[in-house]
Order: structure tokens, then C-alpha cells, then sequence
């Protein structure tokens, strides 16, 4: 009776007393043990609670389920002309005429060899069949091609899907990888014969001389190194072992104790939109990475950390960036893309809906404007809500602001009829020529004078919560000191520690040393 009528925490300091004048000695002991018990469990609760809500203090476990080569470079290592991934912009250079191939109008029409410079039309994105064969894509998203009659030999650039005829073999000289013949798929070689004529039958001397109308001189002026990249050039009988390894060796349950001990509550974890495929995602993508997200949701139980799901990656691209799944780069994400996006944000919902360490999934991350237009993500938004309030109603979903041509309050009236919404900016001093202009101290004033006025322009009391959900301590200039890091780092976490969801540091590891929170809590360039 004692012990019943006592059982509520809500006054543990008057329940000892009571029971030990209610009690004999012989009662008085089991009370004792008894107390002990629950006051055990209470103390269990209050911990397992500490850190649950927010604002939390969370890192990106960046370059993980999402590849990004230049977090990792070594990925890439082993593959065979590994300068000529998808996505590789290439320029090619008659050495006869000295003048660029181009696609006329940028696409549509005929191939060319009359451009003495070299911009948007004269640039083409490779799609990567094997290490010696490609598709060129041109600049309104066209392929180039030869045709297969005798007297329809021209080039043209003119098809939306590649076949034989759009398919061709880059030869390379020994002696200078860059100097390049193109063979065609009918067994002869692209010829500038003209400067109004491409033509795929040069079937004459082997030579690399200037004068031969095949060669060409190859510039690569833009690259791309993601999961798309990575597991395409390794292909179906490599790619799965490169990437088994690297999720079993990258993050393992031990650092997850490390972010924990250090003062982290919650990690930010991206994810493409093939995870939802498992085990038969769509080529070249490989299964595997599910198994490693669960086992992060485990860690994260174990030591009392919170997770953030965050599709980082979606299908067609929200932004053309390496990190967001591409091909070739091109944005093609839209209006007919979100029923299949949805459906990746109902997998996600449903599989860790009622998991204890599940706090927030992301929508998306880093739409690119004007690509992704307001109107087609407020749709694409509210349907991913509706989606996941099917099994929670208490997890956050987090908005992701566009970057680009956009304002960044604009979702907030959006978000503001959403409950448990959050909006997502992401400051980086960097990515601009103005922070390149910046000495240590300048970076310093700028979080300082800044970034508060932008938080607190997303940070509106009654609304969507405000998450930094990407930051990092690394400066544009090659020869800071360690205490420049350190005043840019602890100014950041100032003015962030503001965001009433909180902020991630990006990233959790990285080769880049100042963007790897690991390196800069063991060398002391940061403490929370």
C-alpha cells in the first residue's frame, strides 16, 4: 500500500521519510530496495532524455552513403582513365583547322568545326559506357551522332536518346592522353573536313599529326565525382565490393561513442533516392547501403543520439551537383518527378517512423534555383509532409531552402501551416569571390556582423524551427593559423547555436582536414 501509493516521481524526497515511518525495520529494508529500483529508473529516464529535444548539436556523416570523391579521393583510385567519369565536360580542338567542334544552337542541328573559342555549345558531357566508349551529350541535353548511310555520314546533334550511332570510342595517344581520335561505331574516325562539316568516315592514315582531320586536341574543363560516377566506371563485377568496404569502413559504430563523448546529440545522415530500391537498386547504383543505415540507427540508440535522415540525392537531380545522384550534371528533377520522389520519403517514413532515435527526415537537400522553381517544390514539400505524417506525427520534417536565385524566407508562410517543421539554411564563407577577398579576422566579423540577421530572418517565434543543417570551419586562405580557425570556429558556433533546431557541422570525416570535425576535435581546433 505504502509502496503504491508512493510510486509517482513527482516527489521523490518526501517518499523516503514516509516510508520508513509506515514501515517496520525488516518493511523499511524492502522499501529501501524497492526505492532504489525506481529511483534507478528514473534516473535512466532523465538521461536517456538528455539531449532528445532540440536545439541539437549534430554532425553531416558526409561522403558515406552519398559518395563525394573529393572527401575520399582514394575511391577513385583504381579506376581506369579515371579523368573521363560521366558527367567529364570536354572540349575538342581540330588540329587541322585550329577551331572547336560545336553543336549548332547548342543542339539540334549539325555538328560543326568553325568556333575559335570554346563556351556552352562547344562543350560536351560524357556518358560513360566503358572506359574507351562514351555518349556526348550537348548543351540543350541532345547526343551527338553519326548517321549510317554512305551519303548520311555527317555528325549531327540532334537525338534525346543515344544508341549505336550516338556511341563512340575515344582513342587517346600514348604520349599525351589529351590528344584524342574519335572512333565512330561504323569503324571510321570523326573528321573536321570543313568548317561547316563533321563527318564519321575518316578511314586514312593512323598519324597524329596536326594535319590529320581525325585528331583533336581534348580540354577538360569540368568534373564530376559521386556515387553515379564512382560505381558506373567500376562497374557490376567491382562496384559492389569497392562500396561494401567503404560503408563497413567509414563510419563504424565506434565513432558514433566518439560524437557522443564529445558533446554531439544527433547526426545528419544523406541518402540517395536508390536506397529505397534494396537489394535490386537501378544500375549502376548497388545494394548495401540500407544494411549500413540501419546499423546507424542502432549506434545512434546506443549512445543516446538522435538521427536526421536527410535525401540528399533525389531521382533526376535537384541541382546537377555531384552530391545529388547526376549523371552528367543537368538538373532534370521537376513536376513529374515528385510522385517518385514521395515515394522514397514514404519508404524512409515507414521503415523508421517508430525507431527511438529517428527525430527529423529532410525532404530534400539543396534544391537549385531558378531549376527547381518555388511553386514545383512547395508541391513536391507538402506531398513529402502528408507522406511522412502517415506514420508520425511528432517527427520534424526539414525544408531545405533552394539555393541560388532565391530568397531565403520565402517558404516560410508555406512552412508556417506545417507543425513540427523546420527550415534549413546552409552557411558556408565560402563558394563566392567575396569570401576569397577575406582575411581570418574578416571571416570572423562576418559570422559575427552577418549571419545572425540572416538566422534570426528564419527564426520566426511560432513558426517552422530554424537548422544551419551545413557549416564548416575551413577558410579560403591557404596559410591561416590554427587560432584563426579556431576564433572562425567558436564564432560559428555562437551565432549558430542560436538555430532553435540547431546546426551540423559538415562533415563527421573528411580528407580535406578542416572540414572533418573528427581532425578538429583531436588536434584542439574545436570544443563544444
Amino acid at each position: 500500500m505504502v509502496l503504491r501509493q508512493y510510486s509517482s516521481f513527482a516527489r521523490p524526497h518526501k517518499i523516503l521519510p514516509n516510508l520508513f515511518l509506515l514501515s517496520t525495520p525488516a518493511q523499511s529494508m524492502k522499501h529501501l530496495v524497492a526505492f532504489g529500483f525506481w529511483l534507478w529508473l528514473f534516473c535512466v529516464a532523465i538521461t536517456k532524455s538528455f539531449g532528445q529535444n532540440p536545439p541539437y548539436k549534430a554532425v553531416n556523416l558526409g561522403g558515406w552513403l552519398v559518395v563525394e570523391g573529393w572527401m575520399k579521393p582514394s575511391l577513385f583510385d583504381a579506376i581506369p582513365n579515371k579523368d573521363l567519369l560521366d558527367g567529364t565536360q570536354v572540349q575538342l580542338k581540330s588540329t587541322s583547322l585550329n577551331m572547336y567542334l560545336c553543336a549548332e544552337n547548342g543542339g539540334g542541328s549539325a555538328l560543326v568545326a568553325n568556333r575559335p573559342t570554346a563556351s556552352g555549345w562547344e562543350t560536351f558531357r560524357l556518358w560513360r559506357i566503358n572506359e574507351s566508349t562514351f555518349n556526348f551529350r550537348v548543351h540543350n541535353r541532345d547526343f551527338i551522332g553519326v548517321g549510317s548511310s554512305d551519303q548520311g555520314k555527317s555528325a549531327f546533334a540532334r537525338t534525346t536518346e543515344a544508341g549505336d550511332d550516338e556511341t563512340f570510342v575515344i582513342v587517346r595517344n600514348n604520349e599525351n592522353p589529351l590528344r584524342v581520335r574519335i572512333r565512330c561505331s561504323n569503324g571510321l574516325y570523326l573528321q573536321a573536313v570543313s568548317g561547316d562539316s563533321v563527318r564519321g568516315d575518316y578511314g586514312g592514315s593512323d598519324d597524329w599529326s596536326d594535319q590529320n582531320p581525325s585528331v583533336f586536341q581534348m580540354s577538360i574543363v569540368g568534373t564530376l565525382q559521386g556515387e553515379f560516377q564512382l560505381t558506373n566506371a567500376y562497374g557490376p563485377d567491382k562496384a559492389p565490393s569497392v562500396m561494401k568496404n567503404h560503408w563497413d569502413t567509414y563510419i563504424i559504430a565506434d565513432d558514433f561513442r566518439f560524437m557522443s563523448e564529445n558533446g554531439l546529440t544527433a547526426v545528419r545522415i544523406p541518402v540517395g533516392w536508390w536506397i529505397m530500391q534494396h537489394p535490386n537498386p537501378p544500375k549502376p547504383f548497388v545494394w548495401g547501403s540500407l544494411q549500413a543505415l540501419d546499423n546507424a540507427f542502432t549506434w545512434a540508440d546506443n549512445y543516446n543520439m538522435k538521427v536526421i535522415l536527410d535525401l540528399h540525392a533525389v531521382p533526376g537531380s535537384q541541382s546537377g551537383n555531384h552530391h545529388s545522384g547526376t549523371r552528367d550534371g543537368f538538373l532534370e528533377w521537376g513536376d513529374s518527378r515528385i510522385l517518385e520522389t514521395v515515394s522514397v520519403i514514404d519508404f524512409l517514413a515507414a521503415r523508421y517512423a517508430d525507431h527511438p532515435s529517428l527525430i527529423a527526415i529532410e525532404l530534400m537537400n539543396e534544391p537549385l534555383a531558378p531549376g527547381v522553381t518555388l511553386d514545383c517544390l512547395r508541391k513536391y514539400y507538402k506531398a513529402g509532409y502528408d507522406a511522412v505524417r502517415a506514420y508520425t506525427s511528432t517527427a520534424y520534417v526539414i525544408l531545405s531552402n533552394r539555393l541560388g536565385e532565391a530568397n531565403h524566407t520565402e517558404l516560410l508562410p508555406f512552412a508556417a501551416g506545417l507543425n513540427y517543421s523546420v527550415i534549413d539554411v546552409h552557411y558556408y564563407n565560402r563558394y563566392s569571390d567575396y569570401f576569397r577577398s577575406l582575411n581570418g579576422q574578416q571571416n570572423v566579423d562576418y559570422v559575427y556582423k552577418k549571419r545572425p540577421k540572416q538566422l534570426q530572418e528564419v527564426t520566426h517565434p511560432g513558426g517552422p524551427l530554424s537548422f544551419v543543417g551545413e557549416w564548416t570551419a575551413d577558410l579560403y586562405i591557404n596559410n591561416s593559423s590554427m587560432q584563426d580557425y579556431q576564433r572562425f570556429t567558436k564564432a560559428q558556433l555562437d551565432v549558430y547555436g542560436k538555430a532553435t533546431f540547431g546546426w551540423a557541422y559538415w562533415s563527421y570525416k573528411c580528407e580535406q582536414k578542416h572540414w572533418s570535425f573528427r581532425w578538429m576535435i583531436e588536434n584542439g581546433y574545436m570544443k563544444l
